[in-house]
Parts: C-alpha cells; structure tokens; sequence
C-alpha cells in the first residue's frame, strides 16, 4: 500500500490583483470566507488528512502570512521566502524541494477550498495515488459543485483516470487546487519563473497524469464580489454535509 504523502507545499506567493482593493493592505491567502481565512481552509485539510508538515511559499506582504501561520501547531509551517522574487507556481515547488522532500507530497493552491462530503478528499486523493503509474494526481471538481468559477473545464477523465486536456468541452472537469506530486518530476527543473500547467503537458504526453473527482462542494474566490457567494456556498455545503 502506498504510504500517504506527510508533507505539502501551499502556493501562496501570488499577487491577487484581481483582489483589489482588499488585497492592497493583505494577502489574498489571509482574506476570509466564513470566519477563516483562505490559507486556514487550505492548512485545515491538510492537519485533518494528517499532513505533518506544510510548506507556505511567500511574496506579496510576506511578513503578515509568516506572522498569521506562527500560531499554528498543526500541520507544522515551514516558509519559502520568494520576496525578493516570485517564482510562479512550478518555480516556487523547486525552491522548496529540500523541505519537501524525496516521497510524494501534496500542492494546494491558496485561494481554492472545498466543503468535505463523505471521507475527505485529500485522504481519497492519497488512496487514489499509485507512484507506479502517476507522476501527477489531480483533484477535480464539476462545474455543478463549484462556485466562483468563471472559465471552461480543464481535463477529460478516462475510465482508468487518465487525463487528457478538455479543451473547453462542458464533459470535462475542473482542475480543483489540490494534487499529489512526485518529486521526480522537478529533477531537471530550474529554479527560475515557471508554471506547474506545463508540467501536466508532459505527464499527459508520458500518460502519467490521472486525475480523481471530489466529493462536496469547491469554491474558488477571484474578486470582492466573489465572497459573499462564497460564503453563502460554504453554509448551503455544511448544512448538507450535516
């Protein structure tokens, strides 16, 4: 049986313009929905899945995440300071790969969260895993069970999980903020400005991305306008879930 992954990298370096004008006194990950922020959603999931520790990378307003994540016990914080330079998402995974590690880990995005139905997603999602197999595990939601998502799909889903992009194709499914990597991925990786999406073009082309569908509700929050929906789904998701 394959291990379940200890560690995790939470992407929480970006710049959250989109966020304005709340985002020019804070960070987006700090801002709240229901009481929490959106770092706390993401840091929450990982202690329940009994993540032992979490690595936050930082850029924009660096010193109020450090200081907000200091309180925490669980999962233990490790930070990646990119003040001095943002290194986009796949970039910012290569400059913590010493804390990471050499097993399989998870990747959150800080500005996504989802309501659990059922048995958590992020223990489903380490079941799921198989390192024979996979270079890459995506967690996916439906465009039903997300809010705040504006765009198309990302990914058709084969029978035994493959991922294919979708191409827009209203079958397919929503990359959900939440993976598991191995870290043989990045072995050749520089640690310069890059994106983690070209990474799913070659686990693609090598037929090792796989991908599995969540369970309860995933919402995304991109702009002002878009908290109060979101806190509105969060409430309708924890009645359901009762």
């Amino acid at each position: 049986m394959t291990a379940r992954p200890d560690t995790a990298i939470v992407l929480a370096a970006g710049l959250g313009k989109r966020m304005r004008p709340i985002t020019d006194t804070i960070p987006k990950p700090l801002v709240k929905i229901a009481g929490k922020t959106l770092l706390d959603w993401g840091l929450d999931s990982l202690a329940a899945a009994g993540v032992g520790k979490a690595v936050v990378n930082v850029h924009y307003l660096p010193e109020q995440i450090v200081a907000h994540v200091a309180a925490r016990r669980a999962p233990r914080i490790v930070i990646s300071d990119e003040s001095e330079r943002l290194l986009d998402s796949a970039g910012g995974i290569v400059k913590a790969l010493p804390e990471l590690g050499e097993q399989p880990f998870f990747i959150l995005n800080a500005d996504t969260f989802w309501i659990d139905q059922g048995p958590l997603n992020l223990g489903r999602l380490a079941l799921a895993w198989d390192a024979a197999k996979m270079d890459i595990l995506l967690m996916l939601a439906d465009l039903h069970q997300a809010t705040g998502h504006c765009g198309s799909t990302d990914f058709l889903v084969a029978p035994d999980g493959g991922l294919r992009r979708s191409k827009g194709d209203p079958a397919g499914l929503i990359y959900a903020g939440a993976a598991i990597v191995h870290p043989r991925l990045f072995e050749q990786a520089p640690a310069e400005p890059h994106s983690l999406n070209a990474y799913f073009d070659t686990a693609i082309a090598a037929g090792r991305l796989f991908g599995m569908p969540m369970h309860g509700h995933w919402i995304t929050v991109g702009t002002p306008d878009a908290i109060a929906l979101a806190e509105a789904a969060v409430a309708d998701a924890l009645a359901e879930s009762r």
